[in-house]
């Protein structure tokens, strides 16, 4: 693949940017510290501000690597604060493979507006940076997501019983993808 880092996205309704510092405040505010939002989830829901800011500190030293994935979903129409987040959270390079993950705060679920994202960072995926493979899974207990691959194209794979972890305990985990050739 033709690594390039996580470069500026635009869609209609959407900026897809790099995170800054004083995103920690909208981050935490509006996605981060909602137990409703983490709970399928592999990380633990934010108990400070504290800790959005060091996940950002982390993510922002990171983009100085050319394979480092991690987007901030803006609304056009809600200002300069993330909503959301999408991400590369696995990179296989002998098989061209990206794997993604993402997360948006419950105010704005249910609008297309991860479907959007997705869509968005699947094309740059496969036309810039030359992916073969796109790939998400989710706990089947949250459809939800599920959806929005489907809606993006992706095709169900299969779920693995008892076969990942996230805020619930040991999980099922239902996997999609997309390849290059069924666009």
């Amino acid at each position: 693949m033709r690594h390039c880092g996580t470069q500026l996205l635009e869609t209609d309704r959407l900026i897809l940017r790099r995170f800054e510092t004083g995103d920690a405040e909208a981050m935490f505010r509006n996605w981060a510290s909602d137990p409703n939002v983490t709970k399928y989830l592999t990380w633990p829901a934010h108990t400070g501000i504290g800790v959005s800011k060091a996940v950002l500190e982390d993510w922002i030293s990171c983009y100085s690597k050319d394979c480092f994935y991690q987007w901030a979903i803006v609304l056009k129409e809600h200002g300069s604060d993330p909503v959301g987040s999408i991400s590369a959270v696995q990179i296989n390079d002998d098989i061209d493979m990206v794997h993604i993950g993402y997360c948006l705060g419950k105010t704005w679920w249910h609008q297309g507006i991860m479907s959007e994202a997705l869509k968005a960072t699947m094309d740059f995926f496969f036309d810039k940076v030359g992916a073969n493979r796109i790939e998400s899974r989710h706990d089947p207990r949250n459809p939800h997501s599920g959806m929005v691959m489907k809606k993006c194209g992706m095709k169900y794979e299969g779920t693995l019983r008892s076969s990942d972890r996230n805020n619930q305990g040991i999980c099922d985990a239902s996997w999609y993808a997309l390849l290059r050739s069924e666009r």
